[in-house]
Parts: C-alpha cells; sequence; structure tokens
C-alpha cells in the first residue's frame, strides 16, 4: 500500500497563491520600514517571519484542499473448487487416487506464490471452503459453484477458477451462463472416466407423488444398460416389499436406454414405498445403481382449488402449474363470466386473481357474499387491474390508501416475524433474489404485522408495506398478494435452480395453512411435507384450538418421532405467534412415525402421522464422466482443459495468463487543509517567536 498526497484547489484559481506572498511581504514592509530600535538584520529576520504568518493566513482563507492517494494493489484471486461428491470415488479410472490428488491440488498455493491469492473450496450439493477427501457428497450442483463464487467475490479481481469434477451434475441448471458471469478465466481438471463400463442402471423414475384411493396410476422408469449387449435386464417393483410388477427386457446394443411404463394400483391409503431393481450381471461397474426407492402417497380425495379471473395472463398458468404439481389439488381455472356460483360449496379455496377489478362494473356481489356465507378461504392476488377500492372493501387484512391506477417494481422480502407456517431457509433466501412483481402505487397499512409472510422491497429501501399477507375474519381465514408477475419468479427459479421448489413451496404452504382450518380437528400437527431428502431439515407446524375454535399456544407440544429401525428423537414445539412450529433439522434416511401431545385444560389432545426421509442415489446414476462439457467450459472462459496428470502445468499456465495480474487501485479523498490543527500551532509560534524578538529587541 502506497500513501500520497498533494495540495489542491476547489473553485479558486492556484495562481492566488503568490498575491498571498506578496500581501505578506507588504504587510511586513509597513510593519518594519521605520524602526526605531531594530538592526537592520533584526528587521529582515522579523519580517520574514510577519510575512510568512501573513502569507499563510491569506494562503488558509482560499480554502485549499489536501487531496490523498492511498494505492492499494489486489493480488488476483485463484478460487480453487475441487468436486467433493460421491461420483469421484465410485467411478474412478484405474491407477487414480483421488487423495493423492487432492494433496497435487492443495500444494498450488504454495507453487504460485505470494504473487496471488489463492483460495480453496470443496463442492457437492454447495459450495464450503477448504480441500475435502471424504468424497461423500450425494448430488452434484456446478452451476452453483459459479454462482456462489460470483455472489461472494463480486466486484474483486478474480484471475481464475479452476474446477476439478468428473462434469456431472443432478441439481441445479447447466452451468455454462453461471461461468461465463464471473468474467475471469476458468481452468478444468477433468476427473473420471469417460469410457462406458459394463453397469446396468436405472437412470430416471417419473411419477406422480400422490395418488388417488381406488385408481390405478403408471409409472415410467428409464434403464440404462452399457457394455452389455445380449444380456437380459430383468426388471422387477416391489410395494411395501411385496411384488406387483416384473419385466424382462433384452438389452440390444452396448449403449441401450429403454423406457417401461408400469400400470399399478392405489388399493390402500396411507404412504407406500415402491422399491425398483434390476438384478446384476457379472462384472458390473457398480451394483449401486441397479436399485431406486420412491414414495407415493394414496389419497382419499383431493382438494379442489377454484381460480377465478377477468381476462388472460400468464399468472393463472403458473398459479396452476405449480398447485397442480401437488397432486393433492384439483385446480379449475375459469372466467368470471363463466362461473358457476351454483358450484362454489364444492372448493375447498377460492383465489381470485386481480378481481374484484376494474375493468367491469363491478365483481357480482353474490361471488363474495357466497363465499363468505359457505366459510370458503379466499387468496385476494391484487393487480394493475385490480378495483383497490373494492378489495379493501372486501378483506380486511390489508388496506391500500392508492389515488391513481400507477403500479411500482416491488421485490420480495420474508419476514423473519411471520408465525402462521414455516418456510424452509433456502426458500427464504430464494424468494429474496427473485425479480420484482407489480404492486399498485400507494400507502400500504396491515391488520397485523406477525401475519405479514412477504414484505415489498423498493429497489433498495426496504418497507413494512405487505406484499403477502394472512388473516382471519368469522372463522374463514384469507390471504392478499399485493402484486403481479408471478410468472417471472417461476421462470428465474428454473433458470437459476433448474426446478420450481421454492416457488412451488410458497403457493403450497399458503394453500395448505388456507385449507386447514376446514379441518375441525382441535389439535393438528403435520410435516412441512410427507418425503423429505436425506440431508433435509424435517420443519413441523403444529395448530391448538380451544373450545370456541380459536387459536392458542399456551400449552407445550411435544413430538415423538420414531424410525421404523427403532430409535427415537423428542423434540419440544416452539411457539410461532399463535400457533407452533419445529424444526428437527437433518435426520436419518428412514421412514418415521411422529406422535405429538398437549393439554388443553383436563383434555390430552394427540396427533400422530408419518413421514420418510428418502436416501439420494444421484451419484451413481452416471458412471461415465462428461468431459465434453468441461472443454466448453474452459474455451468459452479463456482457460485450458487439463487432464489430472497435468495439473503441475496448471500454475506455469497461470502465470502466462495476460489476464491474470495484479490490479492497483487508488483511493483518493479530500479534506480542507484549513482543518488542520498544526497549522495553527505553527501560526501560533511564529507569532509568539517574533512577539519575544521584538521585545528582547526593546522594539514596542
Amino acid at each position: 500500500m502506497l500513501f500520497l498526497f498533494s495540495i489542491t484547489w476547489g473553485s479558486v484559481s492556484g495562481w492566488w497563491v503568490p498575491g498571498c506572498l506578496v500581501l505578506g511581504g507588504l504587510y511586513a514592509w509597513l510593519l518594519y520600514r521605520q524602526p526605531t530600535s531594530l538592526t537592520k538584520n533584526w528587521r529582515y529576520i522579523l519580517g520574514a517571519i510577519r510575512t510568512v504568518v501573513v502569507a499563510l493566513i491569506a494562503f488558509l482563507l482560499l480554502s485549499p484542499l489536501i487531496k490523498s492517494v492511498t494505492t492499494h494493489p489486489q493480488k488476483p484471486l485463484i478460487l480453487v473448487t475441487q468436486d467433493n461428491s460421491a461420483s469421484i470415488r465410485l467411478f474412478k479410472p484405474a491407477g487414480f487416487e483421488p487423495g493423492q490428488f487432492v494433496d497435487q491440488l492443495g500444494n498450488l498455493k504454495k507453487v504460485l506464490g505470494d504473487g496471488y491469492d489463492v483460495r480453496e473450496f470443496n463442492f457437492s450439493d454447495r459450495l464450503r471452503d477448504s480441500l475435502s477427501t471424504k468424497f461423500d457428497g450425494k448430488q452434484t450442483d456446478i452451476s452453483g459453484v459459479f454462482k456462489s463464487l460470483n455472489d461472494r467475490f463480486s466486484n474483486q479481481n478474480i484471475g481464475a477458477v479452476v474446477l476439478a469434477t468428473d462434469g456431472l451434475y443432478n441439481k441445479g441448471s447447466s452451468p455454462q451462463y453461471n461461468a461465463g458471469n464471473l468474467k475471469a478465466s476458468v481452468y478444468t481438471i477433468a476427473l473420471g472416466d469417460t469410457v462406458p463400463k459394463r453397469d446396468l442402471l436405472i437412470a430416471n423414475v417419473n411419477y406422480n407423488k400422490t395418488a388417488f384411493l381406488g385408481n390405478d396410476f403408471e409409472v415410467e422408469i428409464l434403464t440404462e444398460a452399457y457394455q452389455s449387449k445380449g444380456e437380459n435386464m430383468r426388471l422387477s417393483i416391489a410395494e411395501d416389499g411385496g411384488p406387483v410388477f416384473s419385466q424382462n427386457v433384452q438389452v440390444t446394443d452396448n449403449a441401450f436406454r429403454k423406457t417401461i411404463t408400469a400400470k399399478l394400483h392405489a388399493d390402500k391409503k396411507g404412504i407406500h414405498k415402491f422399491t425398483f431393481s434390476i438384478q446384476p450381471v457379472a462384472n458390473e461397474i457398480s451394483t449401486a445403481n441397479n436399485t431406486e426407492t420412491i414414495y407415493i402417497e394414496v389419497l382419499d380425495a383431493k382438494q379442489k382449488i377454484l381460480l377465478v379471473y377477468n381476462g388472460p395472463h400468464p399468472d393463472v398458468t403458473a398459479i396452476k402449474q405449480s398447485l397442480e404439481d401437488n397432486r393433492n389439488y384439483e385446480v379449475r381455472t375459469t372466467l368470471l363470466s363463466k362461473l358457476n356460483e351454483a358450484e362454489l360449496g364444492t372448493y375447498s379455496v377460492a383465489i381470485l386473481y386481480q378481481l374484484p377489478t376494474n375493468s367491469t362494473s363491478v365483481i357480482p356481489s353474490t361471488l363474495l357474499s357466497k363465499l363468505k356465507q359457505q366459510k370458503i378461504p379466499v387468496w385476494y392476488m391484487v393487480g394493475a387491474q385490480s378495483d383497490i377500492f373494492q378489495v379493501n372493501a372486501a378483506q380486511k387484512i390489508v388496506r391500500i390508501n392508492a389515488g391513481r391506477q400507477d403500479v411500482q417494481e416491488t421485490f420480495a422480502m420474508p419476514d423473519a416475524n411471520f408465525s402462521l407456517f414455516t418456510l424452509t431457509d433456502s426458500t427464504r433466501r430464494e424468494l429474496a433474489s427473485l425479480p420484482p412483481l407489480s404492486a399498485p402505487f400507494g400507502n400500504y397499512s396491515v391488520a397485523s404485522a406477525q401475519s405479514v409472510l412477504l414484505k415489498q422491497k423498493i429497489g433498495t429501501i426496504e418497507t413494512s408495506y405487505p406484499l403477502l399477507a394472512f388473516g382471519e375474519e368469522d372463522g374463514r381465514r384469507e390471504a392478499v398478494l399485493t402484486g403481479e408477475g408471478l410468472w417471472k419468479w417461476r421462470l428465474a427459479e428454473f433458470q437459476s435452480q433448474g426446478n420450481y421448489r421454492a416457488f412451488d413451496e410458497l403457493l403450497g404452504q399458503s394453500v395448505q395453512y388456507l385449507t386447514a382450518k376446514n379441518n375441525k380437528t382441535r389439535f393438528r400437527v403435520y410435516p412441512a411435507k410427507n418425503v423429505f431428502d436425506d440431508g433435509e431439515d424435517v420443519l413441523f407446524n403444529a395448530e391448538l384450538y380451544n373450545d370456541a375454535l380459536e387459536l392458542v399456544n399456551t400449552p407445550d407440544v411435544n413430538i415423538e418421532l420414531k424410525s421404523k429401525t427403532g430409535k427415537t428423537y423428542n423434540f419440544v414445539f416452539t411457539r410461532n405467534g399463535q400457533s407452533y412450529t419445529l424444526n428437527a433439522h437433518a435426520l436419518p434416511t428412514d421412514e418415521y412415525t411422529y406422535s405429538a401431545k398437549a393439554r388443553l385444560g383436563d383434555k390430552t389432545l394427540t396427533a400422530t402421522g408419518q413421514f420418510i426421509i428418502k436416501p439420494l442415489n444421484a451419484e451413481t446414476r452416471q458412471s461415465a464422466a462428461d468431459h465434453h462439457l468441461l472443454y466448453t467450459l474452459a474455451h468459452q472462459n479463456g482457460g485450458v482443459m487439463l487432464r489430472p496428470n497435468q495439473i503441475d502445468k496448471l500454475a506455469e499456465l497461470i502465470r502466462k495468463n495476460e489476464n491474470i495480474k495484479t490490479l492497483v487501485y487508488d483511493d483518493k479523498t479530500y479534506k480542507d487543509l484549513i482543518d488542520e490543527k498544526w497549522l495553527f500551532v505553527v501560526i501560533l509560534a511564529l507569532l509568539s517567536a517574533e512577539w519575544f524578538l521584538r521585545k528582547r529587541e526593546g522594539e514596542a
């Protein structure tokens, strides 16, 4: 770091400096031109002191500035990332030792020396600090690596990213887009083996997570076989341990793929375990991918959701597609003009999209009155076409004071104090990063701050305005969304994450909360979902109602989780607003039952249920590495793809890359010279010295 300073000027010309010296000299001449008791030498000395003092005071009156320049050299960042997923260990080529390779990769920092700032990471489902030799990751998200690095080191001097992986990813989107956002050279180290080995596997199973009692349902099984031409592949399916389907398939090629459709029957309510197995053949590289397990919930009946709108809008399609992904819901969309009000009683919840609307005279009064009379929960979704006056009159959760029909862009800001139900932390983070919605321009107020799940963030200003809020009136639950543009959320999440998980969780949890009051059970305990992935936090919600069916949370709620293998876990729920929440964190993969208890007055209420934590075996589904992706990433971003045995060349390639260099940043600051107190000390010292010398020489 280098520090320099100089004198500069504001609006006054620097040519006034000689004038300050002339002024000081003139003042000194007038004072000492006719001394009575001073010798000629003392007149010159004292005159010089007075000249300096007057010139310095006049100089300060010109308001000069001190410009200081601090130079900060910033070494180029070399970000070393290493794939720690299980596929690196399971499908390593002959002669490759993963642990030894990690040691070689860690030596890069020493070889490059002090001229580079080397940071080390490992990744599987997410990015973690330091290198690792565990190779136990159950998912791989390469796109997330570049996104995390960009978020963490944006506006810094990123010279290069070193990516050591086999190119196989099973989470997130294609990494090519996020890699380009870093604006840095990408050097890839191609791990794994691209040569297909003898292997039979279940590549994927397509299925609906729910089925309905008494119905048939289909599952699609994608089977693959490599270097196994002429073999007989035997596929079998077991439901809860009992065989329900089998089929033999003749392998006709060394790169064989076939999709098999199996029709199954839902004959018993509850969560059912289906195990898909391919009988192993001799000399397979891995049999871990010969088995796949899924869980399907068999329900008595669907909950029907009514989505009413006044005109076409992409939000309608986005909402419908998201809710229908949950097979527990049956969504019917209809124009307001074609609505049959006589069927309202068959629906569990009504979503009024931009209704009441300002493009028609008024929403039929019978619709709102019938929804209220039949205590059907309503979700009001407000947009540019909404009649704000009628929206305010229809519900008491949110009041919007808008003088005109203008809209403004507003981002979602999850409220940590929301207490009605729980969203996962990852969903909250994802919602905060989504594009803005269009909300009516105006002032907002809300009946209860704890009922606000999402607040509005306008530009960089965090407001208290509600974007999504919930409430209850006369025993009927309601919700208000004050913005339109949900379709952009769905597309943006798929672009960044390759799925709609956060968007679907937001809509699903919201509808689940709205419909929960229709269940007259006094004590309700339910997990956020019935099937969790291995490593995922297990979330529970609980609701307790008194005799008047009012929500209370005075008593403690205890829950016992029991795994099929006999392990028991006990927890106490946390009070959250008027209800309860519990985060049991990650639990071992198994099938669980739960039993919760709460004592209200002289009654002990219980709630039971079950859920599953399923293992992830995505890393076993593909054994052949994808080095073409790694070559493309390196080629498109100014780098080179290397083999593990070429890792010694990496340091030299980085040194020769002219785009990887130390950058020097100048930090300029300006300060008024008159603020420097030492100058006044100098002036006072000079004046004191002049006065003392004058007196000593007998001058008055």
